[in-house]
């Protein structure tokens, strides 16, 4: 999504839509929770379910196999024992040369291809879903479809997002502690810093994309208790809380793996919260974590990359952007905030009268001109506001 953002090549978009199309399809429980995986093999065969050979797609396409062969280059031995996995080679420019057509009629074609193929997959025996809904997953999950809600103006993704947030709160923060996992209508386990961290993050960033005060309280109370209860008075954070079963070692990971640490996403949300809020407290927090970080963030980059986004964001400077006025005449300033990725800012937006839960960003904010307002800030200091998406456009992305 943030490779789009940056370049505007739409390829990019497409596997954004693709993936989350797919995460909607094939991984999400009814009732908003997004499932663990799907398995790779069905019928005691790996891959059976996904692979292709070169007869079925004739079979399937008939008049347009040819042009679907050709993009994908499948040949009659296949790429993985015989079959193929499907695995574009040709892109969208030679394909309209090849075969002598715009190159605009390329995706089209090629998404009513993969519908056939996909209704004929259907009819194969389906893998086993691992059902569990884990919290620290699906808040990373959440921030994909809040993000990509805004920035692609997909409202159906921040539908999704709104149902996994209400899920997760409902489900799995039932009481006064958060919970690690969910299968049949059961939450199990105490759950860890990352998932503490990681679903904050997601409310915050569903509140961005739908201003609905309720995303944001519940972001700052889990915020509330990474403070509380997983502290290392040495700075940053336990793996666990201070009541969690008694440990021969209390864990502490600081590395990002295959997903970022739980200290990571802990810095990250402090520092996004303290921008909203104006905590210098939580602020300091987090530049502590950081600070005793920096040593091995240099000599070992790309096993930190979420502490290096924290980092980015640490040293500024930061937007925070407040939005006031009524509903639909404040979409324009909504949407200019949206135009381009800024990946230092923090938004909030509301009526006129802020509710008192909503960031105290927003609070003594009156309007312009009896107008939907934007003010620009940084660090609660904040420009002249302004009314206009034009006017707005200038100060986020002056020219030049």
């Amino acid at each position: 999504l943030h490779a789009y953002l940056l370049t505007q090549n739409n390829f990019y978009r497409r596997i954004v839509e693709e993936t989350l199309d797919f995460v909607i399809r094939e991984l999400t429980h009814p009732d908003g929770g997004f499932y663990s995986s799907l398995d790779a093999d069905s019928e005691g065969e790996e891959g059976k379910f996904y692979i292709w050979t070169r007869d079925e797609i004739q079979e399937v396409l008939r008049e347009e196999a040819a042009f679907f062969i050709t993009a994908y280059n499948v040949t009659e031995g296949g790429n993985f024992e015989g079959h193929t996995v499907l695995q574009r080679v040709v892109s969208d420019e030679e394909l309209a040369k090849k075969f002598a057509i715009p190159v605009e009629s390329i995706p089209p074609r090629l998404q009513t291809a993969h519908a056939h193929l996909l209704t004929r997959r259907t009819q194969r025996t389906r893998p086993g879903t691992d059902d569990k809904v884990l919290t620290a997953w699906n808040g990373l999950m959440l921030i994909a479809f809040a993000e990509a809600g805004r920035y692609l103006n997909r409202t159906d993704y921040t539908t999704v997002a709104a149902r996994n947030a209400n899920f997760l709160i409902t489900q799995l923060h039932p009481a006064d502690r958060l919970l690690r996992s969910w299968r049949n209508g059961q939450a199990r386990f105490n759950a860890y810093l990352e998932d503490y961290a990681a679903l904050s993050l997601g409310l915050l960033a569903l509140y961005q994309t739908d201003p609905n005060p309720r995303w944001f309280s519940e972001a700052q109370r889990l915020a509330e208790d990474i403070l509380a209860h997983f502290q290392d008075a040495n700075g940053g954070f336990f793996d666990t809380r201070d009541d969690h079963e008694t440990l021969v070692v209390r864990p502490k990971d600081m590395q990002d793996n295959a997903t970022p640490s739980g200290n990571a996403l802990a810095v990250t949300i402090l520092l996004q919260l303290a921008a909203l809020t104006g905590s210098g407290a939580w602020r300091d927090v987090a530049e502590r974590a950081l600070g005793g970080i920096q040593p091995i963030l240099t000599r070992y980059p790309t096993a930190f990359a979420q502490w290096l986004y924290a980092l980015d964001f640490a040293l500024g400077p930061v937007q925070e952007i407040a939005i006031v006025g009524p509903t639909p005449a404040r979409d324009g300033l909504v949407q200019t905030i949206w135009a381009q990725y800024n990946p230092r800012q923090v938004v909030a937006v509301s009526e006129a009268n802020p509710p008192t839960e909503a960031p105290p960003l927003l609070q003594d904010r009156p309007l312009l001109n009896n107008l939907p307002t934007a003010y620009v800030c940084e660090q609660i200091v904040c420009q002249q506001p302004v009314n206009s998406p034009e006017s707005l456009q200038a100060i986020l992305f002056p020219p030049g």
